[in-house]
Parts: structure tokens; sequence; C-alpha cells
């Protein structure tokens, strides 16, 4: 009785959802690789939904659809009973026989209530709910596919963004590349291929289950791990990173094999095998280290090229190093904006102290001094005191104790620049000595002043000298052409009696006195005395 009006409400509409349904089951099947008779499942779950609503009274409704006819029909379950009250929960006993023969009187049995316009508006009604269904279906099969590929790498295009989040189109399903685990220095456009690492696959989120990152570091080791084949077989491992994406990556290595380099193998022949690398990280620097078990070697390693004068572990805190660094090493140790030290405490996972050499320090103290010094020189000049005082000239005397030659080929300066700091420095040095004699002969002036009187005695007993130079003229030439004084022969008694004839003047023109009025007027009236005696006897 009441099927007459369910079949006069199908009509044409229900062979039109037939086709149409049956279509869309055959595109997913095939593009999206979704299993028949779970998209089957999922339109009679979202028909379900969508005639409840019509049938409100009967919640207890069940859709069928026929797998080769794709025929959409609903059951509802009805109590039978001998006087229908309420036509939407009970059924005449007369119309339950013709459906089940075996019903009896109480007994609840399914009877079909397909809505006259179920082919119109249950359609418009389940459209989105068999949307939403067959969109868990494809998470639930993507989950399956992929929960067991997280750490590794997979490919994929740009479709879309989603405020900073980006929608990697993975071919079967897709994947969400969020914003904290994308490269800063890298920018997408829709379309583009990229690679990245499968962090985690959810199967409850809102949106793609799978999750990408670019950023991790472990997409650097699974990169190494493809491109090195050492690092598959076992042989090299990798014993950690510390990564500033886009910028800077550390890694240590070592190597179970004796024969294996572990940092050669990773960077492979002229360089190949982490230029594929580096290229596949957008530029981003790569340092590959050797690891070692003892901590300060560690250290030495993860700092480098920075040359290191000390390590040490502290004693109360064993998470704690103190790496001591020459001056000229100290911002190579640190890094730019401190990133090589940054890394260097990500892969140690210890905290790293960092300080400059006190030794060197109070070096370039001296060394700074000593160039203001030369630089005060008038003709030396700051530039050219540096340039000594870097190669070891750190004083006048030093300058003054070299040849020119030498110091212009250790400083590289030109020969007439070196030449005008000598005659500088020179120029100087006698005012310096002058100085330091001032500061000497303070202790010694008495000694001196008791020489300068014994050599004033001496002075005025040497008049009695020139009595023997009345010798005849033949013996004049002899003395003046004689080479007594300069022939190494000559006997010392001859060398003692001619001494005090050659340099009796000198001494007493050179010597000091004591009282210069009193001796010189003795000596003045010898002198003119002895005069006219000469020309007398001329």
């Amino acid at each position: 009785m009441n099927s007459e009006p369910a079949d006069a409400g199908l009509g044409g509409e229900v062979v039109v959802m037939n086709n149409e349904l049956q279509a869309i089951l055959n595109y997913m099947e095939k593009e999206r690789g979704l299993d028949r008779e779970v998209l089957i499942q999922a339109v009679e779950y979202a028909l379900q939904s969508a005639t409840r609503k019509d049938l409100a009274r009967n919640r207890d409704v069940r859709i069928a659809i026929d797998r080769k006819s794709y025929d959409i029909k609903a059951f509802a379950k009805k109590l039978v009973v001998e006087d229908v009250t309420h036509k939407d929960e009970e059924v005449h006993v007369s119309e339950a026989l013709e459906i089940n023969p075996a019903a009896e009187l109480g007994e609840f049995i399914e009877v079909e209530v397909t809505p006259r316009d179920f082919g119109r508006i249950a359609a418009q009604t389940a459209k989105q709910a068999i949307i939403q269904r067959i969109r868990a279906a494809e998470k639930e099969v993507v989950y399956d596919e992929y929960k067991d590929r997280v750490g590794d790498i997979v490919s994929g295009s740009v479709r879309q963004f989603m405020r900073s989040d980006i929608v990697i189109d993975l071919g079967r399903a897709e994947a969400l590349l969020p914003a904290n685990e994308r490269v800063p220095t890298e920018e997408y456009q829709i379309g583009d291929r990229i690679r990245a690492y499968v962090l985690d696959v959810r199967s409850d989120s809102a949106g793609p289950g799978v999750v990408l990152s670019r950023s991790h570091p472990s997409f650097v080791r699974t990169l190494f791990q493809l491109e090195v084949s050492e690092i598959g077989d076992g042989i090299v491992e990798i014993k950690g990173i510390a990564r500033e994406p886009g910028y800077r990556t550390k890694i240590a290595v070592v190597s179970h094999d004796e024969k294996v380099d572990p940092v050669g193998a990773c960077v492979g022949m002229r360089g190949m095998r982490v230029k594929n690398i580096v290229r596949e990280l957008s530029g981003e620097k790569i340092d590959i280290i050797r690891w070692s078990d003892d901590t300060r070697t560690y250290v030495a390693n993860a700092l480098s090229p920075a040359k290191l004068a000390k390590v040490t572990i502290d004693e109360a805190d064993p998470g704690l190093v103190h790496v001591v660094a020459d001056a000229d090493q100290l911002s190579l140790a640190i890094g730019k904006r401190g990133q090589n030290v940054r890394l260097t405490a990500k892969l140690l996972n210890m905290k790293v102290d960092i300080q400059k050499d006190e030794q060197e320090a109070d070096f370039e103290k001296q060394l700074a001094e000593a160039v203001e010094a030369l630089a005060a020189v008038e003709g030396i000049g700051p530039e050219n005191a540096r340039a000594l005082a870097t190669v070891g000239f750190l004083t006048v005397d030093g300058i003054l104790a070299a040849n020119v030659a030498d110091i212009a080929e250790t400083t590289g300066l030109e020969p007439e620049v070196v030449q005008s700091i000598h005659d500088a420095a020179s120029g100087l040095a006698p005012v310096i000595a002058t100085e330091a004699a001032d500061i000497e002969a303070a202790p010694e002036a008495a000694p001196e002043a008791e020489t300068r009187e014994a050599e004033s005695t001496e002075t005025e007993e040497t008049p009695e000298a020139p009595e023997p130079e009345e010798t005849p003229e033949t013996e004049t030439p002899e003395v003046e052409d004689a080479p007594e004084a300069e022939a190494p022969e000559t006997a010392p008694e001859a060398e003692a009696e001619a001494t005090p004839a050659t340099e009796e003047p000198e001494e007493v023109d050179a010597a000091p006195v004591a009282e210069p009025a009193a001796d010189a007027a003795p000596e003045q009236a010898d002198e003119a005395e002895a005069a006219p005696s000469d020309e007398e006897e001329k």
C-alpha cells in the first residue's frame, strides 16, 4: 500500500542519479585509488543522514544501494499491528505479511519508505555529506599509505597557499608544509617542484594528513643517506647534526672502517656529493667535521677552521666547555653573529664559553704602545710604524741596529722610505743617548773630576819637552818622514818615546782645565820666550 507512492515518487530522477553516482564512483576508484565498496558505503551513510530529516519520527532508517543497478532504496523498521495509529512507526499486519510472510504481530520488520522526492531533495542534501565522507575515505587511504613512510623524502608540486602554509600535491594525496617547517630564505610559486621530509602523518586532522618539513635537521640526514652510499651501508655513521635552516649546517661523521675517510666519503669526488645536497638546500652551507669521543678534540673540530689555544671542561659543570682562542682567531671561532659557536653548542649539546687569550692581549697592548711610540717620531708616521712593529722593530735602537736593506726586505717598504725612516731614527738617537748619558753620569761625577785634575797636572809638566827640539836641521825631515808610529815592527821603547811627543799638543788642547787663567799665563810666557830664541838661531 505504502509502496505505491514510494515507487511513484522515484521516476526518472532516480535513474539520472544512479547514472551520476556510477560515474562518480568510477572516477574516484580510478583517479584517487579509492575502493568502490568504501565509496558506496560512504554514499549510503550520507543518504541515510539526509533521509532522517524527512522521516523525522522514525530515526531507524537504512539506505541500501544495489551494487549492480545502483538503485537507492530507504528502509525503516516499523511495528506490526492490527490497527495503525502512527503511520511512520507502525505497519498493518496484512502489509507486513506481503513483505515478509513470517511476520507476526508485535514484531519489527523493515519496510521500504523511499520518499517521493528522494531523487531531487535527498541528492541535494546528501551532496556535502557525500563529499565529506569521500574526503574521509581518502584520508584513510593516505594514512594507510604514508603512516610507514615517516622519515622518508617525498617530492611534489605546490598546489595552493593557505596563509603561510603550503599545500603540496603528492599525486594521489595532498600534504601540508607548515610555515614553521619552511626555510626562511626560500620562496615558492604555484607549480614549483620541491622535495620535503615526511615529518608526521595524522588521521584526525581537518586538513591534509601528511605534514612535511624542509627545515628539520633530519631532512639533511636523509639527504646524506640517499647521496652517500657509505652512510646507507653503515660504514660511515652520522653522529650529530646542528642546523640553522637556510644558512649553515654542521654534521659530525665517524667511520667504522679504518680504510674509509668519513669526511672524504661525504664530500665525494671533487665535492660532487655535498654539492648536490647544497643545491637541494638552495645554497645552504654545510660543515662536515670528524667526530671524536674526546670532548676537547670534538670541540676543536666543531669550531674549525678557527685554531684554539686551549680547551677545558668545567669541573663543576660537565656540560660547560671553556675555550681560549687567540685574538686573531676569536671572531672566526664565534662566527658571523655567533653562528659558529651556536651550532657547536647544539652539536655537542653543551654550553660553550669562548674567551680571548690574555697573554695575546698583553702582547697586542705592547705592540700598540710600540706603534704609538714609533709613530711619534717625526719622519716615520703611523703606517710605517705599524709595518715596522708588526715584523719586530719595536724601538728606535732596533731600527738603527739593522741594515736598511734588511728592513726593506722584511717590511716590504720601499728602500727610499726605509732610508728616510732610518735617518729619522738616527736624528733621534743622539737625543736619547744624551738623556741616557746624563742619567748615568750623575753618580760618576766625582771620579771624573779627579781624572780631570790629574790630566791638568800632567799638562802643566809637559812644557819642558820642547828643549830636545834644538837638534840640527838634518834631523827634522827624519822626524816628519819617519814611519815609526805606523810601522808594526817598531820597538816598544821607540813607540813610548814617540807617543808623548806627538800626543802632547792634543792632550793640552782636549784636556779640561779647572783654572784656565792661572795655567794659561805661564804657557803663553814660555811660548813667547821660545819664539825669539828660534829666530835668533835662524
